[in-house]
């Protein structure tokens, strides 16, 4: 097995329904330009609040993906 160099990159992506919707839709838009994903890590979560009620879930994810020069 050769050596592999990785990159990651913090994204954050939101969605009206939940966080798991929110990380779902910001791998499936980050495949669209970045190749070879690996690994995505969820590191936070966080909810958008109008007029005292929730109008977005946020959620901050780490993505890896092998690096070429």
């Amino acid at each position: 097995m050769g050596e592999s160099v990785y990159k990651v990159v913090e994204l954050v992506g939101t969605s009206e329904i939940s966080w798991e919707d929110a990380a779902k839709k910001t791998i499936e838009t980050a495949s669209k330009s970045l190749r070879e994903l690996r690994i995505a890590e969820v590191t936070k979560q966080d909810l958008k609040v109008e007029n005292g009620k929730v109008t977005a879930y946020r959620t901050r994810v780490k993505l890896s993906f092998k690096y070429e020069a």
